[in-house]
């Protein structure tokens, strides 16, 4: 069965949102003697890891850049206003984005807390590699939070210490100045372990230095790009330059333990289902949650798993993603599942992607292909943005439940020996990659101007293409851009590319009269205009705003009420 990292029932009284206690106890845990042991210490980094999965996925950076980028539309049901408000860089509510701005500063709040309780553990002689895994796994987490808040709302409260404070938003050299002084830490203080030589049980889902590696450079892409800096700036003063980065990407190349799977497809679920089509035709093999591939990823369970409890929910993404009420209950979209059908795909990307590239159809289901989809019904639950293309990558993936093929359930109950489970809202356990091996080789290409890199005898563009059986090309910048596009699409990264390199017209252009279904047999054409006066950042939530006495601002071109999403 499945084993999950983030444990919560020993942590619910400490990570309450009631304030600590400020008096010592001598019979109960409170801030003045816990945590006192290494196990204690390692109990709460586990309570900060479980903020990783708290933000709804239409309060996420994944997908709000997903639904935000020229690759996606909003898509839903005709009463789903978020998704396609995100969509066309408009508002549904002054709080559609409250539950992620909390989410992530309970992660900074709880990082504060163990980062600054770690001097007051009583370690033992033989714990110091232990307190280091701890702090380094912690201030990547940290970084991680913030980094997330900085990309989404763009200038953020910095908050460094464990106690709440009424602070104005910090100049963003600031914020990516602890980003980069956390993730230095967490390089320096995580040891070299190999991507073998992990404990699958144990340690499968912890931060290790590899992430921390990979992590420092696309921080540095973007705010070296987006605010057009040389360098990364270090908290405690100093800099993070180029060719630092490109030596921790070096190392993780070369001492990680990590690489490209064989096949591309083999990363995704659908590859495990070997009575769908596309999965035996080409002789796919699922590689697995946790492969030599993932650098970072997020992990899921349907164990324990309760709607209310934010901390406790399987992979909401795959859910969001799914295909909108399709007949014979999901028999003849098989192994397609339900779902609520957000984030359809824009025919654009279909229409530039190569023919001859085995990701193009190993990356979106066409549902006008009768080899892909038996029985497609269009209008399905009153489905909007409908163009007939959506993505494999996160979807709700299903196997045959009874002989005669005629009712499925999720491939995870198979797996996993888990029993049958009709709940569709509840069954997805797959993980939520966000970074992959790929992507440490596009950055090291992008950052070296396609330097080659010695195991491979090609730049990592080329290595890239290489796996997908396509010929080297010449290294530019554009054909780099092109590479990303293709090998990260619904992958949480396109948005955030175009907005460090600036290209921010290309979300205007390549989604101007998109033809679409909304609920109807009717074809249409639906535009999406990039509004740069947000500078592509998302409004703070104005209840937020309201707590904070007016110390905290709107973000530029989200005041007033001009921008809502309407029916």
């Amino acid at each position: 069965m499945k084993k999950i990292l983030f444990l919560f029932a020993t942590l619910s009284i400490l990570w309450s949102c009631e304030d600590f206690l400020d008096t010592e106890s001598k019979t109960k845990k409170d801030t003045g003697n816990y945590p006192g042991t290494a196990y204690e210490a390692d109990q709460l980094l586990i309570g900060v890891y479980s903020i990783l999965g708290r933000p709804e996925p239409l309060g996420s950076s994944f997908m709000t850049s997903e639904l935000m980028s020229d690759d996606r539309l909003g898509g839903g049901g005709e009463n789903d206003l978020s998704c396609k408000a995100i969509d066309r860089f408009q508002k549904s509510s002054e709080n559609m984005f409250d539950n992620p701005w909390r989410a992530h500063y309970f992660g900074v709040f709880r990082s504060n807390f163990l980062i600054s309780a770690l001097d007051n553990v009583k370690w033992e002689k033989d714990e110091e590699d232990e307190r280091n895994a701890i702090e380094g796994e912690v201030r990547f987490l940290r970084a991680h939070f913030y980094f997330d808040l900085s990309r989404m709302f763009g200038e953020v409260p910095l908050v460094t210490n464990p106690e709440y404070e009424n602070i104005p938003k910090a100049p963003a050299a600031e914020t990516y100045a602890l980003i980069a002084s956390d993730l230095k830490t967490a390089i320096e203080k995580l040891a070299p372990v190999k991507f073998q030589d992990i404990n699958k049980v144990t340690d499968l889902g912890r931060i290790n230095r590899w992430a921390a590696e990979a992590m420092m450079a696309r921080v540095f892409l973007f705010y070296t790009g987006y605010y057009q800096k040389e360098t990364l700036p270090l908290r405690e003063g100093g800099e993070i330059t180029r060719q630092q980065v490109i030596e921790w990407l070096t190392d993780c190349i070369e001492n990680s333990g990590h690489d490209l799977v064989q096949d591309f497809r083999n990363l995704w679920p659908y590859s495990y289902v070997q009575d769908y089509e596309y999965t035996a035709g080409n002789n796919l093999r699922w590689e697995g949650d946790g492969n030599i591939e993932t650098v970072f990823a997020i992990k899921y369970s349907t164990i324990g798993y309760n709607f209310d409890h934010p901390q406790q929910k399987s992979n909401q993404f795959c859910l969001y993603f799914g295909l909108r009420n399709q007949p014979g209950s999901f028999q003849y979209s098989f192994p397609y599942g339900q779902g609520w059908g957000m984030g359809t795909v824009n025919p654009v990307i279909w229409n530039e992607w190569d023919d001859n590239d085995p990701r193009k159809k190993g990356s979106i289901l066409d549902a006008n292909d009768r080899t892909e989809m038996r029985i497609y019904v269009k209008r399905g639950n009153s489905q909007m943005d409908e163009t007939m293309y959506y993505q494999k990558k996160y979807m709700p993936i299903n196997v045959w439940k009874d002989t005669n093929k005629k009712m499925v359930q999720n491939y995870s109950y198979e797996l996993y020996n888990m029993g049958v489970n009709t709940d569709y809202m509840s069954n997805n356990t797959q993980d939520l990659v966000l970074i992959r091996f790929a992507d440490v080789l596009l950055m090291h290409a992008e950052l070296t101007g396609g330097a080659p890199i010695e195991k491979y005898g090609r730049n990592g563009l080329n290595q890239i293409r290489h796996r997908a059986g396509l010929a080297d090309i010449a290294w530019s910048l554009e054909n780099l851009k092109k590479e990303r596009r293709f090998e990260l699409a619904f992958e949480g990264v396109r948005y955030y590319d175009l907005l460090r390199w600036h290209d921010w017209n290309v979300l205007t252009e390549n989604q101007t009269d998109i033809p679409v279904y909304n609920n109807t047999e009717l074809l249409e054409t639906t535009s999406i205009t990039f509004r740069p006066e947000t500078g592509g950042f998302l409004p703070v939530p104005q209840n937020q705003i309201d707590l904070q006495d007016g110390v905290l601002t709107q973000n530029p071109g989200w005041e007033g009420t001009a921008n809502y999403y309407t029916k």
